[in-house]
């Protein structure tokens, strides 16, 4: 497997305002996925996880493609691994996938670009997608022999079965209005205002939502959809009571029985 510590820098990682920012940062390659690139992505991930001055994680990339997929010479190397060496680099990038998608903290994906197969992956596990015109989202594995098979557990979960099995069947890739009609995509946004428009999107989930009940609410999410009814409703009302005997809470509260606006 590649080696991480030779890799240099495939991740950059800024924290501004209390805004985390991961730029995917292998352009000269389209951003392609690999161990190494996987395992820095976790790190930073895994650093700010209970780090106070992160509140908001937004995921981009440098230059006009967002993330292409696995490496293609990474793919040739697959081609001799064990089954037991595939399956442990599978459970690498799972284990990605499983980390983002139960984060405490709201992630917001800037696609400016093709987002294809791995780097599709990425986007669907966060919160929110804000994309600029021309960005494309696909998962074309059928069209090599591959699967796309972690990323459909997600999938299934944002648009329903009916356009996973569109997307992951015909491995046709879709337009930012497509994706944004089947609720791939949250925003369009033009490239020269993408920037500015994240970041004020960033800042406000920062300054007027609770850190703790956005933590409650993704655990909600994550959790709750696959619990029968009954046992839904009442992990439901459990989340319901531990909030209740939060700080946040109780400022909260305190805030608007006095008509105060708070600051997060």
């Amino acid at each position: 497997m590649e080696d991480t510590a030779k890799a240099g820098t495939l991740v950059e990682v800024e924290v501004q305002d209390r805004i985390g920012y991961l730029t995917l940062n292998r352009p000269e390659r389209r951003n392609a996925l690999s161990y190494a690139l996987v395992s820095q992505l976790k790190q930073a991930l895994t650093a700010w996880q209970t780090a106070p001055e992160v509140r908001v994680v937004v995921l981009r990339a440098k230059g006009p493609v967002f993330c292409s997929g696995a490496d293609i010479e990474y793919l040739q190397k697959l081609q001799d691994y064990t089954f037991q060496e595939n399956l442990t680099d599978s459970l690498h990038l799972m284990e990605l996938y499983q980390l983002m998608y139960r984060y405490p903290k709201p992630l917001i994906a800037q696609v400016e670009g093709p987002a294809l197969a791995g780097g599709a992956g990425l986007v669907t596990v966060c919160d929110i997608v804000v994309a600029t015109p021309t960005a494309v989202i696909g998962y074309p594995e059928a069209r090599i022999g591959f699967l796309p098979a972690m990323v459909t557990y997600f999938l299934l979960r944002r648009v329903g079965e009916g356009w996973a099995r569109q997307l992951l069947i015909t491995a046709e890739p879709f337009s930012a209005e497509q994706a944004q009609a089947i609720g791939l995509f949250n925003y369009i946004v033009a490239a020269e205002h993408i920037a500015g428009f994240v970041s004020e999107l960033a800042q406000k989930l920062a300054r007027q939502n609770s850190p703790t009940s956005l933590e409650f609410i993704r655990k909600l999410i994550a959790d709750v959809q696959d619990m029968p009814l009954q046992m839904g409703l009442e992990f439901a009302a459990k989340m319901n009571a531990h909030a209740r005997a939060t700080e946040d809470f109780r400022r909260g509260i305190a805030a608007f029985l006095r008509k105060e606006k708070i600051e997060w």
